[in-house]
């Protein structure tokens, strides 16, 4: 199980990839929309990983692969990242826009949250 240090460490990088991921990768502009895409990067994360901690931390196991060495913690850091980041944005700065635009930045959050939690921390 990680300790609260790098758990800290790895939600505030999701949350700064994820941030600079939605301006750089789509483009985006609007503030509003890029730091709603880093805080639902970076809560997700926090809030599985008080999950899994509540339950004892059996999810911490890394799956046997060198180049993807992805856990049920990674991939629910993953999941709920993208989940949060759907219902942030569709009812917050991207309302008006089509599901594809909310699709996409949600899914770019997810990733980045994934991608730190799997490679670094």
């Amino acid at each position: 199980m990680p300790s609260w240090g790098a758990v800290a460490f790895g939600v505030a990088l999701s949350g700064l990839v994820a941030a600079a991921a939605v301006r750089l990768a789509l483009r985006e502009r609007r503030y509003a929309v890029i730091v709603v895409a880093g805080v639902a990067a970076a809560l997700a994360p926090l809030l599985w990983d008080l999950i899994l901690r509540h339950t004892g931390g059996n999810f911490f196991t890394d799956a046997p692969g060198i180049v993807f060495p992805v856990s049920y913690e990674d991939t629910g850091s993953g999941v709920f990242a993208t989940a949060l980041a759907v219902l942030l944005l569709g009812f917050g700065p991207l309302r008006a826009a089509n599901g594809r635009r909310v699709a996409l930045t949600a899914t770019v959050c997810g990733l980045a949250a994934l991608l730190v939690d799997i490679y670094l921390y």
